[in-house]
């Protein structure tokens, strides 16, 4: 596959790995991980300014969508950088959820996630959903102007700092899923807050009878949500390069410097095949976020759906083994917490799990049918 970016989006992709480089090393990073707070307003607020939060916003909110390869190459660079703000729950998935729905609600928060005053991210899935979607039993009733609701929603990323959760539900009379506005501080919201395996925020949302405001038609929101769900995908497999490029490079890095029997471990021939290895899984991974984000923004369809399942399991399949093999070769270094390798091993293990089972996806890439060429 041939994927060439314009000048104009190279520099865009330079422009973010130079910033991050600035200001995001692994340092400023470890002090952003310990903090209370558990990320860094400023370098959202810098993100913001940069035009980053708007690539999937309508141009009509002074976006770029659907800003295919721009979403790809900042995600890598994030990736890399093993980012631990909201990027891609609230200016990916939230933004693209919010601009596939449009109406007065989308309308007013769109343009404050792309000035960063406000952050919103999907709360989505379900305890026992497995991904799927459409698998919802968060109830919503009409009460006053606006809905009440109650349900509950499962590892929710960055819920702790979010001003907004859009969450799925249904509602009386309405045979498909909406989608609600609903403010985290509102009353009948519960968090109950945690970091993950990599260090990020997130939480167990419980409703009860909260307040939200209905996004976009009643019974209507779902090929909205698989459309953004779609976008996400595709943003995190390309994040996940980014972190497994990283990886690898320091792993090659370091089995030049450290040195057995006198000479640097990167001369023994076995280690060398092992990163070559490594270094086989990066690039399928590389080719495959690429297939992903050129069908992330298409119609809904086989040869889409295919293509994202296909993504999910190379990219999920190199996040395990390139992560693995790495602290291997940096030996009892790997876990240590001063080293880069162990961060990356926690991102690139986290999102192996995000991507979900292989098994859920190989049924949807067969369930997608054959390809165009092979019938």
């Amino acid at each position: 596959m041939r994927f060439t970016p314009t000048p104009e989006q190279q520099q865009l992709g330079e422009l973010v790995q130079r910033f991050l480089a600035e200001q995001y090393g692994l340092e400023a990073r470890r002090k952003i991980l310990e903090s209370e707070a558990g990320w860094s307003p400023r370098t959202w607020g810098a993100m913001a300014e940069l035009g980053l939060l708007g690539l999937q916003a309508p141009e009509a909110h002074g976006g770029m969508a659907p800003a295919v390869v721009e979403t790809l190459l900042t995600a890598t660079a994030m990736g890399k950088a093993m980012l631990l703000e909201p990027y891609l729950p609230s200016a990916i998935v939230a933004t693209t959820l919010l601009r596939e729905l449009s109406g007065a609600v989308a309308d007013d928060l769109i343009p404050k996630l792309v000035a960063g005053s406000t952050i919103a991210v999907p709360a989505l899935l379900e305890p026992g959903a497995r991904r799927r979607l459409e698998r919802v039993e968060t109830a919503a009733h009409p009460a006053g102007e606006g809905y009440s609701l109650t349900g509950n929603k499962a590892v929710v990323l960055h819920a702790p700092i979010a001003d907004v959760l859009l969450v799925s539900a249904r509602t009386p009379g309405a045979d498909g899923l909406s989608v609600f506005a609903v403010a985290r501080g509102a009353a009948g919201v519960t968090l109950v807050p945690y970091r993950t395996f990599d260090g990020r925020l997130a939480a167990e949302v419980h409703l009860a009878d909260a307040p939200g405001a209905l996004v976009g038609a009643a019974g209507a929101a779902l090929p909205a949500l698989t459309a953004a769900e779609d976008v996400g995908q595709a943003a995190l497999c390309a994040e996940a390069v980014g972190a497994l490029q990283a990886t690898l490079d320091t792993t090659i890095e370091y089995t030049k410097a450290r040195k057995q029997f006198g000479v640097p471990i990167a001369k023994f021939q076995a280690l060398q095949h092992q990163m070559a290895d490594m270094l086989m899984h990066v690039e399928q991974a590389r080719s495959m976020s690429y297939l992903a984000a050129m069908h992330a923004a298409e119609p809904a369809g086989p040869e889409k759906r295919r293509a994202l399942a296909a993504a999910a399991v190379v990219i999920g399949n190199a996040c395990r083994f390139v992560g693995q093999r790495a602290v291997q070769l940096h030996g009892g270094m790997g876990v240590a917490d001063e080293t880069p390798v162990s961060h990356y091993f926690r991102r690139l293990t986290a999102t192996s799990i995000s991507l979900g089972e292989t098994d859920f996806h190989v049924k949807d890439f067969i369930a997608a049918g054959a390809p165009a060429e092979a019938r």
